[in-house]
């Protein structure tokens, strides 16, 4: 791709380099006071500090395997107990608040992952074009190639014991292609704009050029992209530990919990029901928390 253009003059590329898109005075105007994003940021920000801070959650109590009596195993919700008691005879309300640390964990910190990924290699791709965006589009296409899930499985299996950042790294490895053709897709709108032209023209470098003007004007749509990705994040870790494949004890996690009531549905149902629902309420809040930042910053990516 050249990098000198005739179509610029030095006065207009100064004009035009003033004219950088910034910050629009009243943009997205109290945007965070909307209804749907005050319910899903509010759902999001409950499991987060849910993740960071369990103790608070359970009145700085007993951890989830401390104060267990096997002679309580199964036992049903009750006052004392509102969600029940585990397999274990261990409290199972500190277990399911307990669980949401390695499944938030697992969809923010791949989600970021990838995130980077992306946004470097992708910038990189719809910038320079020309060879280099042929090669990386055709890794992308390779990457493509392997179905998530059954890629992830390959590489766990390498592991006898599995923690988070075990399924971290697996997930990780394939989570990035999407984002990189996003990114790319982004970048080509923007490259040839007027103030890349005229920062080309009043001699900046191309890493310059695209860490200071393409990546800003072009990171949005990415960043909408990857907040919806966390809720499939979490909810691909707990597919993949229910089915024996992802965490393994001693860790504790919502998949855990489904995986070990799948033997107890019919005589302690509230093993599976209490851990369905905390995984379900947090993968939809992230996702209409993604959803409702796609509507306001990201309109074109519906």
């Amino acid at each position: 791709m050249s990098t000198a253009t005739n179509t610029v003059t030095p006065t207009e590329g100064a004009q035009a380099a003033a004219r950088i898109p910034g910050k629009t005075k009243g943009g997205h105007h109290h945007w965070w006071l909307r209804p749907r994003f005050m319910i899903s940021g509010s759902i999001v920000l409950l499991v987060i500090l849910m993740a960071a801070f369990p103790q608070i959650f359970t009145g700085f109590g007993p951890g989830p395997t401390e104060n267990c009596d096997i002679l309580n195993s199964n036992l049903p919700p009750s006052a004392q107990h509102p969600f029940g008691m585990d397999v274990q005879g261990c409290d199972y309300y500190t277990n399911v608040i307990y669980g949401a640390r390695a499944s938030i964990l697992v969809g923010i910190v791949v989600s970021l992952i990838a995130f980077a990924i992306a946004a470097a290699v992708g910038a990189i791709a719809g910038y320079f074009g020309g060879w280099i965006d042929a090669v990386i589009s055709r890794i992308c296409d390779m990457a493509f190639g392997l179905p998530f899930i059954l890629a992830a499985i390959v590489v766990l299996q390498l592991f006898g014991q599995r923690n988070v950042w075990t399924v971290i790294f697996a997930l990780a490895l394939f989570s990035w292609p999407g984002g990189v053709r996003f990114m790319r897709s982004s970048v080509l709108e923007v490259r040839n704009r007027e103030y890349v032209q005229a920062a080309r023209l009043l001699g900046a470098s191309n890493s310059r050029i695209i860490r200071k003007h393409i990546v800003p004007n072009a990171i949005t749509p990415l960043l909408v992209l990857q907040t919806l990705g966390v809720g499939g994040m979490i909810s691909a870790e707990a597919g993949l530990t229910f089915i024996g494949i992802g965490l393994t004890p001693p860790a504790v996690s919502w998949g855990l919990q489904l995986a070990a009531a799948r033997d107890y549905i019919d005589a302690a149902p509230h093993l599976l029901i209490f851990p369905a629902v905390f995984l379900t309420v947090t993968v939809l809040g992230f996702v209409l928390f993604g959803e409702a930042m796609r509507d306001e910053f990201d309109p074109k990516g519906k």
